[in-house]
């Protein structure tokens, strides 16, 4: 079975095995975002534990 690779190119596995993505909302309207907002937006966070089934799935994991 083929992997998604698209997911791979949205998410990172770490050398645990947690699976990381970018938070949304960082894309468009920006100048109407606080500056506080933006920055708590940067960064990297975890998959909620609901989609690490479907993700590792799409991984071929």
């Amino acid at each position: 079975m083929k992997r998604h690779s698209g997911m791979g190119k949205r998410v990172k596995i770490t050398g645990s095995g947690k699976i990381l993505r970018q938070q949304t909302g960082l894309r468009h309207r920006l100048e109407v975002k606080s500056s506080h907002e933006t920055r708590s937006l940067s960064g990297t966070v975890e998959v909620a534990k609901a989609d690490v089934k479907r993700v590792k799935k799409m991984l071929g994991r």
